[in-house]
């Protein structure tokens, strides 16, 4: 139980040290920054910032994460890793 909270504490702060990472990357119109915890900051279309886009952006992403798990949940308690 103790490693488990452990390597819950050392994902925390792993996910803390991903969101002070952060990226612009332009492509014609369009601008887009985010965070190294895959969370869009802003998109800009043609100078203007669109809010909506980012939130699509970011529900299409936590949608998608908890697809994934989903499907890879059974995956991996089947490899007996400690603690899970």
């Amino acid at each position: 139980m103790k490693d488990l909270y452990k390597l819950k504490r050392q994902a925390d702060d792993l996910k803390k040290k991903m969101q002070t990472i952060t990226l612009e990357v332009e492509v014609k119109n369009v601008k887009v920054v985010m965070r190294g915890d895959n969370n869009v900051e802003a998109v800009f279309i043609n100078g203007e910032e669109n809010p909506d886009v980012k939130r699509a952006i970011n529900k299409a992403t936590k949608e998608v994460q908890k697809k994934v798990a989903k499907k890879f949940q059974g995956q991996i308690s089947g490899m007996n890793i400690p603690g899970m």
